[in-house]
């Protein structure tokens, strides 16, 4: 499925993209500043004017008619977290619903009960053990997720990424990319496209080496979804706090 565009940064771009491809934030992990540039919803992957050999052309071409004629999209997906220490990594797992334009909800199975939605201008990431709901504007959100929306976004390969690399996997193939924003919280984006054009993996590497992997499965596009779901009205007794910086 394809990135969604995962914290929207500051300055990023975005779709299930850039701006597309930005809290589970790295839940227990500090911070830090992200894709939301990818602006998650997004911006993906430049494809260079020189060198584009037929064959990737097509591909990325097919990932971009994909989710750019969606208005909607379901699947299951598992994130885990890793930073450059030796702390263990993290991993969570649920059902994501995207519907244009930006809007999105992570509902978790594991942890249960968390949630993170965006309707279009704020995220709100809820974690029930805490009662605590952390409310941004999506566009400034550092929340890896947010970039995600890209997926749903304007996907254009060639528009916000100065150069990709590609290699096999089984039948799949790996898609590298490197923004040409170097002011974004993202080093690199790597995407899992299946030959139809589906994303099934991607991965984000954040400033200082950080890491995000998504593993989706069972997409669906166009999916049935109503706007009640990127609604978020808090439960009586819970704590709301704003994070956006002032």
């Amino acid at each position: 499925m394809l990135l969604a565009p995962l914290r929207l940064p500051k300055n990023v771009s975005g779709h299930l993209h850039p701006t597309c491809f930005q809290h589970t934030r790295l839940a227990s992990f500090p911070r830090q500043p992200f894709v939301t540039r990818l602006s998650v919803w997004c911006a993906l992957l430049a494809l260079p004017a020189f060198s584009t050999e037929p064959q990737s052309d097509a591909l990325l071409k097919k990932v971009e008619a994909r989710y750019n004629h969606a208005q909607s999209l379901k699947l299951n997906f598992s994130e885990t977290y890793a930073r450059v220490s030796h702390a263990p990594s993290r991993t969570e797992s649920g059902t994501l619903y995207l519907k244009k334009p930006a809007r999105m909800r992570w509902e978790y199975s594991v942890p249960a009960g968390k949630l993170f939605v965006s309707d279009g201008k704020y995220v709100f990431l809820y974690t029930p053990d805490q009662r605590r709901v952390e409310k941004s504007r999506l566009k400034e959100s550092e929340d890896m997720r947010a970039p995600l929306a890209f997926l749903l976004g304007k996907l254009d390969f060639s528009r916000d990424f100065k150069s990709f690399q590609m290699h096999p996997e089984g039948t799949a193939t790996w898609i590298d990319a490197e923004p040409k924003n170097p002011n974004l919280d993202f080093s690199k984006v790597e995407f899992l496209a299946a030959p139809d054009g589906e994303i099934l993996k991607l991965r984000v590497t954040g400033i200082g080496n950080s890491k995000i992997e998504f593993v989706f499965s069972n997409e669906t596009l166009n999916a049935p979804v109503n706007a009640a779901q990127f609604v978020f009205q808090p439960a009586p007794g819970v704590e709301v706090v704003e994070t956006d910086d002032k």
